[in-house]
């Protein structure tokens, strides 16, 4: 392991320490470990597209929009390849939330997912993205 030496400006390092008093880090070092790690991942994801990935797709959609949940179920179908499993839960009246399991190359799942979220009617919407090294074909 190395020892590397940074300044950081107090306002920066107060908000360090209430992100490591939230998720309860031991020490500096380690939260600051992992939030590089989640930096160097998300820029990865946009350098290698190829790379495989698991997913989750978490988005709040207008269930009254015209025909907008088939369109995103017709979406599900035509990406079959990318889609594992979906839940769907009813929040109110006029919104629902969808959680979609998603595996494929990062740029694939990433196009996806952002033509759903751009599907008028969707609310709200996040993909979180996880480095996959399985073999798809061994599952």
């Amino acid at each position: 392991m190395q020892r590397v030496t940074i300044t950081l400006d107090n306002d920066l390092m107060a908000e360090l320490d209430r992100y490591m008093v939230a998720r309860q880090y031991a020490n500096r070092s380690e939260a600051i470990r992992d939030l590089v790690r989640a930096g160097l991942g998300e820029a990865g994801e946009a350098e290698n597209g190829a790379r495989p990935c698991v997913a989750a797709l978490v988005y709040v959609f207008d269930h009254e929009r015209r025909d907008l949940a088939a369109r995103l179920t017709h979406a599900h179908h035509d990406h079959h390849d990318l889609s594992l499993a979906t839940t769907h839960v009813h929040l109110d009246n006029a919104q629902c939330l969808e959680v979609a399991l998603l595996r494929g190359p990062v740029a694939e799942v990433r196009h996806f997912a952002d033509h759903l979220m751009a599907e008028r009617g969707v609310r709200h919407g996040r993909l979180v993205v996880v480095p996959s090294d399985t073999d798809e074909a061994s599952h």
